[in-house]
C-alpha cells in the first residue's frame, strides 16, 4: 500500500493511501478549508494537486458539487461520454480526507463513518482517500442497511459495497416468469450471483438445488447473508469460484453478465463493464459442458451494447452458434429505470431503444 506525505502547520504528516480503483496518490497535496472556491479547487485538480480538506464536512460535499456544476456536460459518442466521465471523476476525486486511527474524521459536523468503512473496506484507520470514495461508501452502507424491495421475492435484499445492486426489476421479472425447464424442479447454477437475487428467486420457484457462484469475496459474503435472511441457506449454496462449480451439470444455468464491453474503471463498474465481453464469452463456451442433455441456459442481457455500436446482434448469434448452442426462445422487456426516460442523459437516444432479454439456450442438435 502506498504512503502519502504532506506538510501541515510546519509538521510533516504521513498516511496510507487508499483507492478502490487503483488511482495513484497525488504528487502534491495542499491543505484547504471552507475558504476554497470551486474555481480554485478545479485549478488545483487540473494541475494534479490533491486538496486535503480541513473545513466543515457538509461544505466539502458542497464544494465537490460546485466543481461538478462547473464542468461541461459530456456529449458525443459513447467513448467520448465515458472518457469525459472518467476525467470528471479524476478531477472531483482530488478533494481528500484523512480517516484517523480511531476511524473518525477530524472535521466539523462530520458523520460517524466507522461502520460504513468497516463494511466497505474492512476499516481504514490512518488512511488518506478521496472524499467522493468515502461518500460512495457511506451511500452504499445506507443501501445495505435499508435494503432494496424485490417484488419478485416479496422481500428486501441487502446489497454490499461494490456488489452490483439489483435495482432494475425488469430482468428479475423475466427470470421470475419464464417457465422452468424439465419437471419444474431443476438443479440450477447461478453464475456470477452478486447479491444472490436470481438464486433466491429460482429457489423460491421450486428449484431442487441451487449452486450460486461468484469470484468476488464481497459478493459471496453478501449473497450468503441475503440467503440466510430469506431462510434459503439450506437450498442454495454459494461458492467463491470463477464461473463454474467444479465438473457438475445442471438442468438450468442462469447468467446475468456485465452488459457492456469495456474496461471497468473501478470495482463499482465490474457489474456493468466487461473487457472484450470475456465473461459472456466464457459463459457461452462453458455452457454445453455444464448442461444436462435437455437442460437450458438462460442468458440475461441488455441490447444497449448494440445501440452503442459496441456489439452487433450478428456477433452475439455467431458466438452462441460457435459455442455449440442454439436459441430455443427469447423474451424481452422494456427497461423501467430512470435513465430510460431521462432526456438530459447524453446517451438518451440509445437508452430509449434499449431492451432487456432472456435468451433460452440449448445444446445444438445439429
Amino acid at each position: 500500500m502506498s504512503t502519502v506525505t504532506w506538510t501541515e502547520n510546519g509538521t510533516t504528516h504521513t498516511a496510507r493511501w487508499h483507492s478502490e480503483n487503483g488511482t495513484p496518490p497525488p504528487g502534491r497535496i495542499v491543505v484547504v478549508d471552507d475558504r476554497l472556491t470551486a474555481a480554485a479547487a478545479l485549478r488545483f485538480a487540473r494541475a494534479g494537486t490533491g486538496m486535503l480538506w480541513r473545513g466543515d464536512f457538509p461544505h466539502a460535499r458542497q464544494l465537490v458539487r460546485a466543481m461538478d456544476r462547473r464542468l461541461p456536460r459530456p456529449s458525443g459518442s459513447f467513448a467520448k461520454v465515458r472518457s469525459a466521465r472518467a476525467e470528471r471523476a479524476t478531477l472531483l476525486g482530488k478533494v481528500l480526507v484523512v480517516v484517523d486511527g480511531d476511524h473518525s474524521l477530524q472535521l466539523r459536523r462530520a458523520p460517524d463513518i466507522q461502520a460504513a468503512c468497516e463494511h466497505a473496506f474492512g476499516g481504514l484507520p490512518g488512511t488518506l482517500l478521496s472524499l467522493r470514495e468515502l461518500l460512495g461508501a457511506l451511500s452504499a452502507y445506507q443501501w445495505h442497511q435499508k435494503g432494496i424491495a424485490i417484488k419478485a421475492l416479496g422481500a428486501r435484499l441487502y446489497p454490499a459495497y461494490s456488489v452490483f445492486a439489483p435495482t432494475r426489476s425488469e430482468y428479475l421479472d423475466l427470470v421470475a416468469q419464464e417457465p422452468l425447464p424439465g419437471n419444474g424442479s431443476p438443479v440450477v447454477f447461478d453464475i456470477g450471483t452478486g447479491t444472490g437475487v436470481l438464486a433466491a428467486i429460482l429457489a423460491r420457484r421450486g428449484a431442487a438445488e441451487v449452486l450460486a457462484t461468484d469470484l468476488n469475496p464481497r459478493a459471496v459474503r453478501c449473497a450468503r447473508d441475503n440467503l440466510r435472511r430469506l431462510g434459503l441457506s439450506d437450498r442454495v449454496r454459494v461458492l467463491e469460484t470463477d464461473l463454474w462449480p467444479a465438473e457438475q451439470r445442471a438442468d438450468l444455468v442462469v447468467c446475468n453478465p456485465p452488459w457492456l464491453p469495456g474496461n471497468p474503471a473501478s470495482a463499482l463498474e465490474l457489474g456493468i463493464y466487461d473487457a472484450s465481453s470475456a465473461m459472456l464469452n466464457r459463459f457461452l463456451d462453458g455452457l454445453p459442458g455444464h448442461l444436462t442433455p435437455h437442460g437450458e441456459g438462460w442468458l440475461i442481457l441488455s441490447d444497449l451494447a448494440e445501440h452503442l455500436g459496441l456489439r452487433t446482434r450478428a456477433d452475439l448469434l455467431a458466438r452462441i452458434a460457435a459455442a455449440g448452442l442454439e436459441v430455443a426462445g427469447r423474451r424481452e422487456t422494456t427497461p423501467r429505470h430512470r435513465r430510460a426516460t431521462d432526456s438530459a442523459d447524453p446517451l438518451h437516444a440509445q437508452r430509449s431503444r434499449e431492451r432487456t432479454a432472456l435468451w433460452r439456450l440449448t445444446m445444438s442438435r445439429a
